[in-house]
């Protein structure tokens, strides 16, 4: 496996990982009308624009994960951490993220996720993350605010 800049003609197919890896995500609330699975291409490309996405890449080429972030006033926000669903649990997304604040070293970095996540919550404290906000977005939504550096 590879990790490396992720390059415009890597958005489609980014994008569909994304549509594939997010499912298990949509299911610990029952509803697949999160804003992962809705995502469009162009939505992506302006993230493309406004910071980095790397690309992990396997067998044969295969982007099997993916991570972005951008950085505003010393805060790198880090954002849409994936991996292939029959990849998930070798590491690969410890590494992207890794990779990722070796993109934007020395700075402040803030991340969230659901607070039904609890293997991305474990995950990032293990990494050095810690919570330091909580926002009620809907009655079954909940996200965690986690923070390093």
């Amino acid at each position: 496996m590879l990790i490396k800049k992720a390059q415009k003609e890597d958005l489609e197919e980014i994008l569909k990982l994304q549509y594939l890896a997010y499912q298990s995500e949509a299911k610990l609330f029952g509803n697949m009308d999160i804003p992962p699975l809705k995502q469009t291409i162009e939505e992506v490309y302006d993230e493309f624009q406004k910071g980095a996405i790397l690309k992990a890449v396997g067998d044969g080429g295969v982007i099997i994960g993916s991570v972005r972030a951008f950085c505003d006033s010393g805060t790198v926000y880090i954002g849409k951490l994936m991996v292939h669903p029959s990849k998930q649990g070798q590491g690969i997304g410890t590494q992207l993220l890794l990779e990722m604040e070796k993109q934007y070293p020395n700075q402040r970095y803030e991340l969230f996720t659901s607070t039904r996540s609890e293997k991305n919550i474990a995950l990032y404290q293990k990494l050095g993350y810690k919570i330091f906000d909580e926002e009620q977005v809907t009655e079954e939504l909940r996200f965690v605010y986690m923070e390093k550096g």
